[in-house]
């Protein structure tokens, strides 16, 4: 193969893509220094970089990218980090594609794609796109295939609006059935025809005497004023709006509204159609037509007159009112809380963990020295103190990370049973009510068991240690008036109760029990958290809480949580001993550097090879260029442009895939929708102990 001797084959390339190519150290690579560069690459180059087009370069087996300014749009986050690499680790989620790609080109194929489906990684995210997509080979200078020349043109807008007209279509279709069935019923009153370009109205003789057209006016030309002007005046702008949206989205129309008829009453009447697009994608033609449903909707007001007091309506739209004011108060001063605790909780748990950390450290270091020992003990308990602290105000602004799954009351109430009675004592009895069959729920087993356990305290403090505290589940069906502004929709639920028959609560006392740092105990007894953490988890998992309590008459909880339909997972219970330390690599990835060091020297003790990256940028270069790890260990919350959730997504599509672990103080949603985590999503949250630590990573790694 003939090689250039200088790089004046390269030395026309104009625009910031040429740049950065000539920067790029092409050494580390296959395709070596750049002024060893062939001429057909050169020219190939060239070719790309002065296409307008999005177009790359994929060269040798390895299918070495390069790109030019169009495709960098194109590649969005991704680009720079692209450029002269591999694509089968530059676009992993569809590396077995562009392997054959490659493959197929370099053996002097070409392939064509229309409308190619594929599924990219977004921002972290999977999103379905299409795209028209063309491979060739491009010869090296003995004239054999050496490269792929590939065009990429995304056209996910372009089939979507295709989709958009065929759904348009179909409804035209079932518009045209429900004209026939009214055909044959005989309750069509008129079809017509609008030509949106012209703004010209047409009909049939039906429609025409339906909206008291003149006998001598022209069907071909009926003025729309007219038309507008027989129907009824509360109904005109409804009738516009449904008109606007067909016309703008391509749904169907489909409208109810009174027409005037000449004696002076109002006809009840069904409009029904679809507007039509024309392949500049505009709007142009709304056929339609018109059913007459005037004794159905007068036997619907008859109806509706004779079970409709209106007083009580008065009362049900001030009640829904006030409900609706104050779910909005509760709103803004969740968000404000969410945003002050989110802020804060991130860094001040990063701070709790170096403290941690180094404690235990410290413990280890000096495990006969009695007084530090001691020393050690205390500020640990403080640490936990305060991540409790944290993590409770995260809970009460549902920013707590949650790892629902499906199980049953009953599995709940056994798994407490023994922590309960150790936790409140001989002297409260606690009395357990459950139906035959109880339904399924949908919630973090841990943060519930954490909730009733709460509950139950507060109980215990009420009945001054002594009395019954019952503990209940049960089925119930809601309907639409018991969760009007209540944030939850009318369904199965199950309802987890917890009563007492303690001192009971005053009605300003009872309006305050869920504001956060709110407590009637003395100081030191109680940070005010507890309901406050109740009511958040509660809120988070989709469900509502209520309290009832009267002074003197005892207090009852009530959690309303969705039924699932889902089947209850199998419980397997962990080993005794499985938990130990390990041979093998982990990847810690974290931009803290007194987080990073307490880490790696806990990791490390136990035996693990460790590396590190201050930032998932650093992360990824390493595991491009082929570092392998058997675990990636990373801090959610990080500067830089690769986020800890496409680290996640690259380590996935390895084969084999590669664990990830991720540890936060706090998330921002960051790996959660809502801060619902993934069955699949393994978090430790921060401060952490080196136990803690120790069983995560041992259980992620034989996961």
């Amino acid at each position: 193969m003939q090689f250039l001797s200088d790089s004046h084959g390269c030395a026309g390339w104009n625009g910031e893509m040429a740049g950065r190519i000539r920067a790029f150290d092409w050494g580390q690579t296959e395709l070596g220094h750049l002024d060893t560069w062939p001429a057909s690459l050169c020219s190939a180059v060239q070719l790309v970089l002065a296409s307008p087009m999005p177009m790359v370069m994929l060269w040798g087996r390895a299918g070495y990218m390069i790109y030019n300014d169009a495709y960098s749009v194109f590649a969005g986050g991704r680009h720079p980090y692209l450029l002269g690499a591999p694509v089968e680790l530059g676009w992993p989620e569809v590396a077995e594609f562009n392997r054959y790609v490659v493959d197929t080109c370099l053996a002097g194929g070409t392939l064509s794609y229309r409308n190619k489906d594929l599924v990219l990684l977004r921002d972290g995210v999977p999103e379905q796109v299409w795209m028209d997509l063309h491979y060739s080979p491009v010869a090296n200078n003995d004239g054999q295939p050496a490269g792929v020349m590939a065009m990429v043109v995304e056209t996910t807008e372009h089939v979507i609006s295709e989709r958009r007209r065929q759904a348009a279509e179909d409804a035209y279709r079932a518009d045209n059935e429900r004209v026939r069935l009214a055909l044959n019923a005989g309750a069509l009153l008129g079809s017509f025809v609008w030509d949106i370009k012209a703004n010209v109205l047409s009909g049939d003789e039906r429609f025409a005497r339906t909206f008291s057209f003149t006998p001598e006016q022209n069907l071909s030309d009926l003025p729309t004023e007219v038309a507008e002007s027989r129907i009824h005046p509360d109904d005109l702008a409804w009738v516009q709006e449904r008109v606007n949206n067909s016309v703008k989205t391509g749904e169907a129309f489909n409208a109810e509204y009174r027409v005037l008829r000449t004696d002076g009453s109002y006809l009840w009447v069904q409009a029904s159609g679809c507007c039509e697009f024309n392949e500049q994608d505009e709007p142009f033609r709304f056929p339609g037509v018109l059913i007459d449903i005037h004794e159905r909707k007068t036997a619907e007001e008859s109806l509706l007159k004779f079970t409709r007091n209106l007083e009580q309506r008065v009362t049900d739209e001030v009640d829904a009112r006030l409900a609706a004011e104050e779910q909005l108060r509760q709103s803004q001063k969740l968000e404000a809380i969410g945003g002050l605790t989110g802020g804060v909780a991130h860094d001040f748990n990063n701070l709790l963990q170096v403290i941690a950390g180094n404690l235990h450290l410290l413990a280890r270091h000096e495990p006969d020295n009695a007084n530090v020992q001691r020393r050690v003990s205390a500020s640990i308990a403080a640490v936990e103190r305060g991540a409790k602290l944290s993590s409770q105000l995260l809970a009460f602004a549902r920013r707590q990370p949650l790892s629902p799954a499906v199980c049953s009351p009953q599995q709940i109430f056994e798994g407490l049973g023994e922590l309960l009675q150790r936790a409140l004592g001989e002297t409260i009895q606690i009395d357990v009510r459950l139906p035959t069959e109880v339904w399924s729920i949908n919630v973090d087993r841990n943060q519930l068991e954490n909730a009733i356990l709460n509950l139950a305290i507060n109980a215990r403090d009420a009945m001054h240690g002594e009395g019954t505290i019952d503990l209940s589940a049960d089925n119930v069906a809601l309907d639409r008036r018991f969760c009007a502004g209540k944030g939850i929709v009318a369904g199965d639920y199950v309802r987890v109760a917890v009563a007492d028959t303690g001192a009971g609560m005053s009605a300003e006392v009872l309006a305050q029990a869920f504001e956060p740092f709110f407590t009637t105990k003395a100081d030191g007894q109680g940070t005010g958290l507890g309901l406050s953490m109740v009511f958040g988890f509660v809120k988070q998992s989709g469900g509502h809480i209520e309290i009832a309590s009267e002074v003197g008459q005892g207090t009852r909880v009530q959690l309303y949580f969705p039924r699932s339909l889902r089947p209850v997972l199998s419980e397997t219970p962990l080993q005794d001993g499985q938990y130990g330390g390990g041979h093998e690599t982990i990847l810690v990835v974290e931009d803290n550097e007194a987080v990073r060091s307490t880490a790696v020297e806990l990791l490390s003790e136990e035996g693990y090879t460790i590396l590190t990256a201050a930032n998932g940028d650093a992360a990824m270069q390493m595991l491009l260029n082929g570092v392998a790890v058997d675990l990636i260990f990373t801090d959610v919350v990080m500067p830089g442009l690769i986020k800890s959730s496409e680290l996640a997504a690259w380590a996935k599509v390895q084969q084999p895939p590669v664990a990830v672990l991720f540890t936060s103080g706090h998330t921002r949603d960051i790996i959660s929708r809502n801060h619902q985590l993934s069955p699949d999503t393994f978090l430790l949250s921060k401060p952490y102990s080196p136990q803690a630590l120790t069983q995560m990573v041992r259980t992620v790694l034989s996961g």
